[in-house]
């Protein structure tokens, strides 16, 4: 079989804390004869993914480089920060970041959140990973601030997690490389947007458009008006005008029913 032969199939990358099976489902209901592979990567190694075409297209968190890649921001993320269940701060329904201030707050190497400084004092040593700081954070050495879909991923019996305000916030994008925005792509792009099976695909090109049968001429209506009806003569009010008897012409209204008999 060659090249040219091949069945088409459809990469998709995702980087942790993405789900991409609502998605994932919509194409295969929708294109089942191509196939699509998810390929589950790290944050940092998305984009390369995109550019050296081991994958179509990529759920990744922003910023994007735009020199060569596109990207569609889908949804901003609430940012928790993760502490034991016996912790004071599971004692309320929010902090701020300002609340953090005396806490060791851990900073993993692979942090999604773009920081000017974290909260809190730094720990002696960063996390590798996010997961090594849950670890950390289980163990009592610290908390830790990441997006919630971080924390749903790293769910532990013995952690739990509080919204923080006053952070920054991570967004969740679909990027591809511009220079391969192909057919499979745009639909793709379509059943992440929300397009119907019967709207547009989404692709660059607009199908040609059909030349639309001409309506019906719709009757004038003050023409109709001014024409009179046949067998009546014209300039007559036909309600009131002469020659109609009050209460209707002789067989011209509707028969009146016989009185009852008293």
């Amino acid at each position: 079989m060659t090249g040219s032969e091949a069945t088409p199939s459809f990469r998709l990358a995702y980087v942790p804390g993405v789900t991409p099976t609502k998605w994932v489902r919509i194409w295969n209901e929708r294109l089942p004869d191509i196939p699509l592979t998810l390929v589950a990567v790290s944050a940092a190694e998305a984009f390369g993914m995109l550019r050296g075409g081991d994958a179509d297209a990529a759920f990744v968190r922003l910023p994007v480089d735009a020199a060569d890649l596109s990207a569609i921001p889908l949804y901003t993320e609430t940012t928790v920060v993760v502490v034991p269940k016996d912790h004071a701060i599971t004692a309320v329904e929010e902090v701020s970041a300002e609340d953090l201030a005396d806490e060791t707050v851990l900073h993993p190497l692979d942090d999604t959140l773009d920081w000017e400084r974290p909260p809190g004092q730094p720990a002696f040593e960063r996390p590798a990973t996010t997961a090594d700081a849950v670890e950390l954070v289980a163990a009592g050495i610290g908390v830790l601030v990441v997006p919630q879909s971080l924390a749903r991923l790293h769910h532990r019996k013995d952690l739990t997690y509080r919204p923080v305000t006053g952070t920054p916030e991570s967004r969740v994008a679909l990027s591809w490389p511009e220079e391969r925005t192909t057919d499979m792509v745009e639909d793709f792009i379509g059943i992440v947007r929300g397009r119907t099976v019967n709207s547009s695909r989404g692709r660059a090109q607009t199908p040609a458009k059909t030349k639309a049968e001409p309506k019906a001429k719709r009757p004038d209506a003050s023409a109709a008006r001014r024409k009179p009806a046949a067998g009546k003569p014209a300039g007559k009010n036909q309600r009131t005008g002469s020659g109609a008897s009050k209460g209707g012409s002789k067989g011209g209204g509707a028969k009146r029913g016989k009185p009852r008999g008293r």
